[in-house]
């Protein structure tokens, strides 16, 4: 009798260990590990929140499977290109590695979901699982889900103004003013063609500030799929009331200060008297990542991946091609409410593959300054976030804006990348009101607003985040270094300096293309006062700024009208009357010269004037330039004699 009990436990054991992970010889489940090797891949804080509740109780974790391909993923072509490129591809592993844990744990009764933007899967089930889990041969980490509050600057925060009039009317705020903005504007260029993005607290998206700017608003009806997505499931807040309520199907800010309302009106609010944002041309999109300011990890990731796909309102038909084209987030994740360096990673991850996707991601340096290695919590800590500190209207740093260097994942990484305007921001508040709030995450919008104007100043650099954080940091305006290391190109307090959009659009601009005529033209007359002439006009083009090596550079001009082409200096492509020059790189202050001969030809009656068109220039991460003599013309008329010699 005791033999067969003996027998039978093993056996009984061995059916619960098949039921929820299947059988040990298909690859993925592989033999049950030793325990200090399998509580190895488990965050502390969640093994011992299962020894304190017990095994039984529900828990929630997010579960790490494989580290490639995802860590290698590289993209190329135009922003929509590489957005497609990185989806699908990530949707692939996702799908290919995740089948058989999900099925594994929904037999269990574990509620799942699965992440694709991390190859990841977010587990609300009993404590028992983790165990379990953790032994599978494909499972990398189990991550702990932190509720964790919003980093809120609130002594210096300033409370809501109800319905405060405006300034003055046409009122430019004083940090879109600082900035540069109006000046991009003065040309034109508003944001128009460009989408920005927000997660925060939700959003009030009727505000007068706000509406016209949706891009779920036509100017008559609403249309959230795609453009709205709330993360927010349940209660993270422990508090029984939520002003919006759950699983949103338009947006809504469920916070008293409406930080997200706020923070988007900084990035693209105007209501014909209050100019309050930076690029009022753009579009703007949301998701809801925070309960009345509480969110975690798997809210974040949330949103996150459906800003790379977004999903009709029913969470299906994910569209690469809707992505934003910058992404602006406020939020932190302290070691002390539960982050830790396993999670940095998991977050970091999720960075990298939207940077890969070509989406600029813009993140609050944090509000725990002023001492130094204050930058500690995800997403600013990571090298792919584009992370802001906070400025006053003197250009002083803020005394909360976080200091680098970055101690916390050992990497001693400076930060923040830039600066803006921070302290007493007025902006959006409520559903239809105006009101100032100080924080990092007032000066993050800034940033993403800029974003928005470089992107509509020149539309190809679109999905090239290097070149467009590089034109903002290297365009900054330098005001300080601190005390915290660096010097004043690169600090650990203002970063690359305070930003300067319109520094950064004139440096996407910064070419000089002069194309000069002949001083004089000696022309043969023929039989019946028929003449022609060959003649050489030159083009120069100059890298004026000391910014940015503009890459793949393209010279297109057209010739004089009554020429024909004969040679030039440099290897030229001749279609009809249009030459176009491959000249390569530009460096700074560097001056390339083309010289164009060609085959001038005439009779006094028909002919005029030689007029020279503007010569064009196109590059990699430059716009179309036009030269600056677009009417350089060699007047003919009032000089011509009959001799057998003419000098014009």
């Amino acid at each position: 009798m005791k033999r067969n009990n003996i027998i039978l436990l093993p056996i009984f054991a061995l059916s619960l260990l098949f039921a929820l992970y299947g059988s040990v010889s298909l690859g993925a489940a592989a033999q049950p590990a030793a325990e200090a090797e399998w509580r190895s891949k488990v965050d502390q804080e969640l093994l011992d929140s299962i020894d304190r509740r017990g095994a039984d109780q529900s828990i929630e974790f997010i579960v790490r499977i494989q580290n490639e391909p995802e860590n290698s993923i590289t993209a190329v072509g135009t922003k929509e290109e590489r957005t497609a490129m990185v989806y699908n591809r990530l949707k692939q592993q996702a799908a290919e590695s995740q089948a058989s844990l999900i099925e594994k744990l929904n037999n269990a009764g574990a509620e799942t979901r699965s992440f694709y933007i991390v190859n990841a899967v977010y587990v609300r089930g009993a404590g028992s699982l983790v165990s379990t889990v953790a032994q599978r041969a494909d499972v990398v980490h189990i991550h702990a889900n932190p509720r964790v509050k919003l980093d809120v600057q609130a002594t210096t925060s300033f409370p809501f103004i109800g319905t405060q009039a405006p300034n003055a009317p046409s009122t430019v705020e004083w940090g879109v003013e600082k900035i540069g903005a109006p000046l991009v504007w003065s040309a034109g260029i508003t944001g128009t063609g460009v989408t920005i993005a927000g997660q925060d607290t939700g959003y009030h998206w009727e505000h007068p500030a706000l509406k016209a700017q949706y891009r779920g608003w036509d100017g008559a009806t609403a249309d959230h799929n795609y453009n709205w997505h709330d993360a927010i499931s349940g209660e993270l807040n422990n508090n029984d009331f939520n002003s919006c309520g759950y699983n949103l199907t338009e947006p809504c800010d469920d916070i008293s200060s409406t930080h997200g309302t706020h923070t988007m009106g900084t990035m693209i609010g105007e209501d014909g008297n209050n100019q309050i944002g930076v690029a009022p041309g753009a579009d703007w999109i949301a998701c809801r990542n925070m309960e009345e300011g509480y969110g975690t990890p798997a809210t974040y990731i949330d949103c996150f991946e459906w800003f790379l796909a977004p999903t009709d309102l029913n969470g299906a038909n994910p569209d690469p091609t809707k992505a934003p084209h910058v992404i602006n987030n406020s939020w932190g994740c302290p070691p002390s409410e539960g982050c830790n360096t396993s999670n940095f990673d998991l977050m970091n991850t999720v960075v990298e593959n939207l940077r890969a996707a070509g989406i600029v991601v813009v993140v609050s340096a944090g509000n725990s300054g002023s001492s130094c290695s204050s930058v500690s919590t995800p997403g600013a800590i990571f090298g792919g976030a584009f992370s802001v500190g906070a400025t006053a209207i003197g250009d002083t740093i803020a005394g909360f804006s976080s200091r680098g260097p970055v101690l916390v994942d050992g990497s001693n990484r400076m930060k923040p990348n830039v600066t803006a305007p921070g302290v007493s921001v007025r902006s959006a508040r409520g559903t239809n009101s105006y009101g100032s709030l100080s924080g990092t995450s007032m000066a993050g919008p800034h940033v993403a607003g800029a974003v928005g104007l470089l992107i509509s100043a020149h539309p190809p650099i679109a999905g090239q985040v290097e070149a467009i954080e590089s034109y903002l940091e290297e365009t900054a305006e330098f005001i300080g270094i601190g005390d915290c290391g660096g010097d004043e190109v690169f600090n650990n307090t203002f970063g690359h300096g305070r930003i300067n959009v319109n520094h950064a659009v004139q440096a996407v601009w910064d070419l000089d293309i002069v194309k000069t005529a002949p001083d004089s033209l000696l022309l043969l007359p023929g039989g019946q006062g028929d003449f022609t002439k060959t003649f050489t006009y030159s083009i120069a083009i100059t890298k004026t700024g000391s910014h940015i090596t503009f890459t793949d550079v393209t010279v297109t001009d057209t010739l004089p009208v009554g020429t024909t082409f004969v040679s030039a200096n440099r290897p030229v492509s001749v279609t009809g009357n249009v030459l176009t020059f491959n000249i390569g790189e530009l460096a700074p202050l560097e001056t390339v010269d083309l010289e164009i001969t060609v085959l001038g030809e005439g009779t006094p009656e028909t002919f005029t004037d030689f007029v020279f068109p503007a010569a064009e220039v196109t590059a990699h991460a430059v716009p179309v330039q036009t030269g600056n003599t677009a009417t350089t013309t060699v007047n003919l008329s009032n000089n011509w004699l009959w001799l057998p010699m003419l000098v014009n």
